[in-house]
């Protein structure tokens, strides 16, 4: 299973960035003209409109399980270098490591209060200490 989840990998990635390109733009928009192109070739019949919905309907779902693979990495890996400063971080709380899979949404929702409260305090704080100009 390491070897396929590897390779899947190996080809989400590849295939994410190929993708987000500017050329893939450019042959998507080509293939998109070139179906407007068509159409009064086929007088535009249902076959000819079926023919783009389906492979843009394909695409976008092939499309969704390779940007969720990349996105999911992504934010693992992330995360896993969070944990590390605060795992290092003398001051840091250890118990927000690991917070997105362990803590509940009523945690994350407290601490978001607490830290936007921190935040507003330490405005105030700059606030108050910036030098009055007449």
């Amino acid at each position: 299973m390491d070897k396929i989840s590897a390779l899947f990998h190996r080809f989400a990635t590849r295939t994410a960035d190929a993708l987000g390109s500017p050329w893939a733009f450019i042959v998507a928009l080509a293939v998109i003209a070139t179906w407007i192109i068509t159409g009064p070739l086929f007088n535009y019949s249902d076959t000819w409109q079926l023919v783009i919905n389906t492979a843009t309907t394909i695409v976008t779902f092939l499309m969704v399980f390779l940007i969720q693979n990349t996105q999911n990495r992504d934010a693992r890996a992330t995360h896993l270098k969070l944990d590390e400063l605060i795992r290092v971080t003398v001051e840091a709380r250890n118990s927000l490591v690991n917070l997105e899979e362990d803590g509940s949404d009523k945690e994350m929702k407290d601490l978001q209060a607490e830290f936007r409260q921190l935040r507003q305090a330490d405005a105030e704080a700059a606030a108050s200490q910036q030098p009055k100009t007449p």
